[in-house]
């Protein structure tokens, strides 16, 4: 007699898995594009991209194609060799940036863990040791990493881990009279993300970043740009910086870069490389040919015309049926960000409805996140189809009448 196999449910994650998270009751087995399906077979319009990391939507061909080709190929060989898919990755990144050299690694933590090492790293060597300073801002992130979580601005991530690494320092967002106070001599680095995504999808202003970047040449200290949500397409541009005008001397991106493979990259300069030898830092996985493999090809479909210029159409066609919503329920304060990485403001009588608001869209079979405690954020696939668009915002619509 043939034993039946046990069915895995939602409730065996809490019996298997560390609660670092509080997961959706439902399980996806599958998707393509921007749906996916869950054990029972629903369906799900996805707003969320993974957290804006499946940029091309779900198994898109062209990358199930790459990576199953790779994987006939070589899998893993480690940072004694480099290997093909990495160097063509890395020069796809250096000639469509302000880069001259790239450091793969896994996570958006990892690309800024490196990034803040070597920040310090360079200014001890070139300046003197006490050049250590690093400036960041209160509501950002920036990693799950002692170092990254401790100068990310959110104290509830970093608190009650011990000691925090010394010399982090954090000023306002889009205040530059709380960076003049506190920039000196001693600061190696200012880091930033250009839009604040888990602080509540705030965009930099224009002025402000200017200003940030004349600060840092004053200081000779290093300006640090966090693109690992922003990055490769998200926001109708290949990096976010380009909006700005204004070039970083280390820029970090992860998500959107391997559409839904594992994969981060810092890119820097020469300056900052004329220090760098072999041994300061390093990492196993990095610059495996898999994930690079397959970010090649996310780079090659998502530095087209095409795919950033449809990004503000889409954009369009979104904020036109959110309208639409807000003027039925009146739901939203403000819609705020760039491109495709959308917050929607919630008035403060809703701000408490925000939970149910997102587990009632589940139900009506369309994918949201949150962004802080009074924003919904969305992430779609940079591809997104109107249809797929219309059709979640109905669901929407549906959700909110039953909440409302």
């Amino acid at each position: 007699m043939i034993a039946k196999k046990k069915l895995i449910t939602r409730d065996s994650f809490d019996k298997l898995i560390l609660p670092f998270y509080d997961p959706a009751s439902f399980i996806p087995i599958k998707g393509k594009g921007s749906r996916i399906w869950d054990q029972q077979g629903k369906e799900y319009i996805d707003f969320s991209s993974g957290i804006a990391v499946t940029s091309l939507g779900h198994c898109h061909p062209l990358l199930n194609k790459i990576l199953s080709q790779q994987s006939k190929k070589l899998w893993h060989i480690s940072n004694i060799f480099t290997n093909e898919p990495a160097l063509r990755l890395a020069k796809k990144l250096i000639s469509s940036s302000f880069a001259s050299r790239v450091f793969f690694a896994n996570s958006g933590a990892e690309a800024n863990e490196a990034a803040f090492k070597i920040a310090r790293y360079y200014s001890s060597k070139v300046y003197h040791l006490k050049k250590n300073k690093i400036i960041s801002f209160y509501n950002s992130f920036h990693g799950r990493t002692f170092f990254t979580v401790s100068v990310g601005g959110q104290s509830k991530y970093s608190d009650y881990f011990g000691p925090k690494p010394p010399s982090i320092m954090h000023a306002v967002f889009n205040k530059i009279s709380t960076i003049k106070d506190i920039i000196d001599n001693n600061t190696a680095a200012v880091v930033m993300e250009l839009i604040q995504g888990e602080g509540g999808i705030i965009p930099a202003t224009i002025p402000f970043v200017r200003e940030i970047r004349k600060l840092c040449n004053k200081y000779n200290a290093l300006l640090i740009f966090d693109e690992v949500q922003t990055g490769i397409g998200r926001t109708g541009k290949l990096y976010a910086y380009e909006h700005y005008k204004v070039k970083p001397d280390i820029l970090t991106i992860a998500k959107s870069l391997g559409g839904g493979f594992p994969i981060s990259a810092m890119l820097t300069t020469n300056k900052i490389i004329s220090v760098i030898k072999p041994g300061i830092h390093g990492t196993t996985y990095g610059g495996n040919p898999l994930a690079c493999s397959v970010a090649e090809s996310v780079m090659d479909i998502i530095n087209t015309k095409k795919i950033l210029l449809g990004v503000e159409k889409k954009l369009k066609k979104i904020l036109f049926e959110l309208e639409i919503i807000n003027k039925r329920f009146g739901l939203f304060k403000e819609i705020r960000g760039k491109g495709l990485l959308i917050g929607i403001v919630l008035h403060s009588e809703f701000v408490k409805k925000i939970h149910d608001i997102i587990r009632l869209a589940f139900l009506e079979g369309v994918i949201f996140l949150t962004a802080g405690h009074n924003v919904i954020r969305l992430a779609p696939s940079l591809i997104i189809s109107k249809k797929d668009i219309t059709e979640g915002m109905k669901r929407f619509y549906r959700a909110l009448e039953k909440c409302l």
